[in-house]
């Protein structure tokens, strides 16, 4: 493990933010995790775990040792006649991940193709898409506890997931190093294409028999024409949750907003948080080097030379306006560092 000193993460960040860490590694094992554990003890320091960067907002120059979690290795660990269990490092791209699975004709990730970041980050936020979350092919993780230094395995349960949610960004925050993640997939394919504009987009392919190639190409074709590239233009994917709102209060805006799109959950209405950023003037806004992406309203973007409290104070107003619009908390889905 070797520690380096004063380093910019302009290059370990989506936004492309040039702020600095005091101390960072790049960790390709559980005993380099424990490693750096030991020392950031010994210098009295903080210390933040960085995957792909494409969930972080850098707010300010970082006074802790950073570590960059680079574990690999995919590794099929049993199987049955419906199922493969699949054991991934934390450090692997997850985009390559969902490849690979194709690839050996395992389901359960295609409707998830070009979600950035890493594989270890995906069951911390339950990351989903087009009607598929991490938590139907989840099985289980193991992650270094911080405090003790233990291995220790979180199964399903013990996750806690809900949307963009798990109990390691709440109670278990900032406690635990995750290491290696095991996917439960299917060797008989269910088929995900209800959500968003999957079957047009398939149909505009002129796909005849369906797969989960033909699925992935189709989710694919879909992000990239929504979505920027942040190797182009910095950004984060999408920066606010969808908000759920009551069943009387969709009604309320619904009367004064015919066109507001719903779609009913446990909780009551998701209402798409695009939609309210729009109607409230912000898609295509630009200040400076930051702005709202003129395409898609859900992501703020980054031109070149923006700064990361530049993007907060933006998003702090776009929240400010649409509750006072709608009457509706938006929250952030990026994380501020």
């Amino acid at each position: 493990m070797k520690i380096q000193e004063n380093i910019s993460l302009k290059p370990y960040n989506t936004f492309g933010i040039d702020k600095k860490a005091k101390f960072f590694t790049q960790i390709s094992s559980e005993n380099e995790v424990i490693e750096a554990l030991k020392y950031a003890s010994s210098q009295n320091t903080p210390l933040i775990i960085l995957g792909g960067g494409s969930n972080i907002l850098l707010t300010d120059d970082l006074n802790a040792l950073v570590i960059k979690i680079e574990i690999k290795g995919m590794r099929l660990i049993k199987e049955s006649e419906e199922e493969v269990f699949v054991e991934v490092g934390a450090g692997e791209n997850w985009h390559e991940f969902v490849l690979h699975c194709i690839e050996k004709n395992w389901s359960g990730v295609e409707n998830l193709s070009l979600i950035p970041g890493t594989v270890g980050a995906s069951p911390m936020q339950n990351i989903g898409a087009y009607g598929v979350e991490i938590k139907e092919v989840f099985d289980g993780l193991y992650a270094v506890n911080r405090e003790t230094l233990d291995r220790e395995y979180f199964g399903w349960d013990d996750c806690k997931f809900g949307y963009r949610e798990s109990v390691f960004k709440n109670t278990l925050k900032g406690k635990y190093v995750i290491t290696k993640v095991v996917f439960k997939l299917k060797k008989q394919h269910t088929f995900h294409t209800e959500y968003g504009a999957i079957l047009q987009t398939l149909e505009e392919m002129n796909i005849k028999d369906l797969s989960i190639q033909a699925v992935s190409n189709a989710v694919i074709k879909i992000r990239q024409s929504k979505l920027p590239d942040p190797k182009v233009i910095g950004n984060a994917g999408s920066f606010f949750k969808n908000p759920t709102i009551s069943i009387p209060h969709f009604e309320r805006l619904k009367r004064e907003n015919p066109t507001i799109p719903g779609f009913p959950n446990e909780e009551g209405i998701k209402v798409p948080a695009a939609w309210l950023i729009e109607q409230a003037g912000w898609k295509g806004y630009t200040q400076e080097n930051i702005g709202v992406h003129k395409l898609q309203p859900l992501v703020l973007v980054n031109y070149g030379g923006g700064d990361g409290k530049e993007i907060a104070n933006l998003s702090k107003k776009i929240q400010e306006s649409i509750k006072e619009k709608f009457n509706v908390d938006l929250h952030a889905e990026v994380n501020f560092l």
